[in-house]
């Protein structure tokens, strides 16, 4: 399929170029003393992702540790509840640790077995990712910190606490708004001093070249699962595809099976408390061009350039930037970015955890409420939804703050 002058039978072989860039957004801006770094994690990774060693590695371990595929399923009593559309939902609450993360992580851990590294270092906003990162390195015998806001640290303290079960060292981040920017910054500067004996296995599809390309390729496990998948159950392809976006991974994932077919893309950005900086966390849908944590994307700034501050009811996506593909795929017009706030969220959440049974993430439930309010527009269809992860890490949180309605 060609859109916009791009050849989507071919997309991924040319995208990213060389030196890691989608269009203008991504490359790879970071100290000298860190760029080399970069380059052997390159080199490796383009010298085992070929390896069919490796590939049946990750094989093995998605199936016999993840537990994947995981299924679609059919939201039968939210869809008639909606209209005439049909939801679905893509599984991966049924990944083990509970979302998508785990995905990349066990590439990534996996990766730095094969090039000697004795640490994995990262950040982590609602604690998936470090939970995953944290099962990966118990997994492959690699020493793990986690580097997270002390404000998310509270949020999401059942995934501390998981965390530390697993063996990681949660490193709080006490500066700034103490939320994922400020742990990000924190890993960063903490992989800039170890960077010899450990690898900086970053949470979304963002960052310095090559980690853009390496958690997309990691997570095309889903869309590539989804596609077959729904296909299977029901003859055709969906009409419309929706995912959560903050950093951009699981969304990333998942469009990723579905780029070459004439199906609509929507990724669901969290508008929060509402359009005014500070209130919300939607970098595509009001952000411009910049640069921060080592690439190029669309960012929210404060008046004086900076990365501004952000909010999000989901610690996961509470990001002032997002993936640079995501960036490149917005300007093509291929992916619709669009928003969901704090309210329409929250109603999703209850809405798929009374009517289906799945308790799903506050991340997720961006996806799922946007999908609700797409379905009322649709006269006829379907729509398959990412539904990255689970809601365990957020009960004390909703019950916190929203009661048991």
């Amino acid at each position: 399929m060609n859109f916009n002058g791009i050849n989507f039978d071919t997309y991924f072989r040319n995208y990213p170029s060389m030196d890691g860039y989608f269009g203008k957004y991504g490359g790879c801006y970071i100290p000298d003393n860190l760029k080399k770094a970069m380059e052997e994690i390159t080199e490796a990774y383009f010298t085992i992702c070929k390896s069919s060693k490796f590939i049946a590695e990750l094989r093995r371990i998605r199936k016999e540790f993840q537990g994947r595929p995981t299924p679609v399923s059919h939201l039968e009593r939210l869809s008639n509840s909606m209209g005439n559309v049909q939801l679905y939902v893509k599984r991966e609450d049924l990944n083990h640790t509970g979302a998508h993360k785990l995905n990349h992580c066990m590439g990534e851990a996996l990766l730095a077995k094969y090039m000697g590294k004795k640490k994995v270092i990262a950040e982590t906003g609602a604690g998936q990712h470090g939970v995953a990162l944290a099962t990966a390195a118990a997994y492959f015998g690699l020493e793990c910190d986690i580097y997270m806001g002390s404000v998310d640290i509270a949020k999401q303290a059942p995934n501390v606490a998981r965390m530390k079960i697993l063996g990681a060292n949660v490193v709080e981040v006490t500066h700034g708004l103490k939320t994922l920017k400020e742990a990000v910054d924190a890993a960063f500067e903490a992989y800039s001093r170890e960077y010899k004996d450990c690898i900086y296995c970053i949470g979304s599809a963002l960052g310095p070249h090559p980690f853009p390309m390496m958690v997309r390729d990691f997570q095309s496990v889903v869309g590539i699962e989804a596609r077959e998948q729904f296909m299977e159950m029901t003859g055709e392809l969906p009409d419309a595809v929706v995912a959560c976006v903050g950093g951009g991974s699981n969304a990333m994932g998942m469009f990723s099976g579905f780029l070459n077919d004439p199906v609509d893309i929507y990724g669901i950005e969290p508008l929060g408390r509402g359009e005014k900086l500070g209130d919300h966390a939607a970098s595509l849908t009001y952000g411009t061009e910049g640069i921060m944590h080592g690439f190029n994307s669309i960012m929210l700034k404060d008046e004086n350039g900076e990365p501004a501050p952000v909010y999000s009811v989901a610690s996961g996506l509470d990001y002032p930037s997002s993936g640079p593909e995501h960036a490149f795929l917005r300007d093509l017009g291929r992916i619709k970015y669009d928003v969901a706030n704090d309210d329409e969220t929250i109603d999703a959440f209850f809405k798929l955890s009374r009517m289906e049974g799945i308790i799903p993430a506050i991340e997720s439930s961006h996806a799922v409420a946007y999908a609700m309010k797409l379905a009322k527009k649709m006269e006829r269809g379907s729509i398959l939804i990412c539904l990255s992860g689970r809601g365990d890490k957020d009960m004390d949180y909703i019950i916190e703050h929203y009661g048991i309605k």
